[in-house]
């Protein structure tokens, strides 16, 4: 079986997703939103992924005149970030070979069922390493897929940590993916976003060529811990359904390969194709699939058929 029958074998879902950075590489907060001509709808600061693909896909609240590739967005978002000496290279990683020369797309014209979205951001507010724009990114990123893409109010999952809405703890992060993952079907759309820190930590189950599992870090990490990139994974990419469209979108630091997808391109002006991530660990997502294939028994028992009554018990 090829690296591409493997893999589709493993995830059934279309996912794609843009990294802030590289594994190795920290990201960075943009202390004014307005150097990329975005709206501030909260305040003055933004991540600076968030602010840089906002600039490039909906600078001064308008879409761009002539249709951007895959490659061409993030080779802008390359430009935007060095113009404003961050140097952080952002990343596209899939679930499928794809060719970056296709046209970008949160929507394509084959998904023709429900967009639902889940869009975190985490201040940290009170706490050590406190942010200040990931609200910001929250909101502006509500804004463009409503706007620009017709994602709809009652649709779309917000947690911050600003008192009003969700908050964005482990468990209710983990529970808004579980929640998207088992709604949509053939033919939805997903969107996902996540602004706040990223992490790394030790690798506790040998899957990683570096040694360490990448993390996005909840607004309660001290006392529940980090979420692995196998975790992302294992709730949110394997048990999407076969026809399911999602991209997602994860503005933090080492956030490269946080949701372990097996091809990868990565805007450094070297690269001009997708390429294949070694290292995937087929083993693990198929053991994954399986898991979720029998949990689905054991929760959608077959119903049992129903039998015929005998004429002699039939009251009329």
């Amino acid at each position: 079986m090829s690296f591409d029958e493997k893999v589709k074998a493993a995830i059934l879902a279309e996912v794609r997703m843009f990294s802030g950075c590289m594994d190795s590489q920290t990201s960075a907060d943009v202390t004014n939103v307005a150097d990329f001509n975005l709206p501030d709808p909260a305040g003055r600061a933004g991540g600076a992924l968030s602010s840089a693909l906002l600039g490039v896909c909906y600078a001064d609240s308008q879409v761009p005149e002539a249709e951007l590739t895959y490659k061409e967005v993030l080779v802008a978002v390359r430009e935007y970030l060095k113009e404003k000496d961050f140097y952080q290279i952002p990343q596209l990683s899939s679930s499928r070979t794809l060719d970056v020369g296709t046209r970008f797309d949160l929507t394509p014209e084959s998904s023709k069922g429900t967009k639902r979205a889940v869009l975190i951001g985490i201040n940290y507010t009170g706490q050590e390493g406190e942010l200040k724009g990931c609200h910001n990114d929250v909101l502006n990123m509500k804004e463009y897929i409503i706007n620009v893409h017709g994602f709809e109010e009652d649709n779309i999952s917000v947690l911050m940590d600003d008192g009003v809405h969700t908050d964005p703890t482990k468990d209710n992060i983990m529970a808004a993916y579980d929640k998207i993952a088992k709604d949509s079907k053939d033919g939805d759309v997903v969107f996902c976003h996540f602004s706040g820190h990223g992490g790394k930590v030790k690798d506790d189950n040998g899957d990683e060529d570096d040694g360490f599992d990448e993390t996005l870090i909840p607004s309660d990490y001290k006392s529940a811990g980090q979420i692995r990139d196998d975790d992302i994974l294992k709730r949110l990419v394997i048990p999407m359904a076969a026809g399911v469209f999602a991209t997602c979108v994860m503005d933090c630091c080492h956030s490269g390969t946080v949701m372990d997808l097996p091809y990868i391109f990565v805007a450094d002006g070297e690269q001009t194709k997708m390429k294949e991530e070694s290292g995937f660990n087929f083993d693990s997502a198929m053991t994954i699939r399986a898991e979720i294939a029998v949990d689905k028994v054991i929760s959608e028992p077959e119903a049992e058929p129903k039998r015929k009554v005998p004429a002699c018990c039939i009251i009329s």
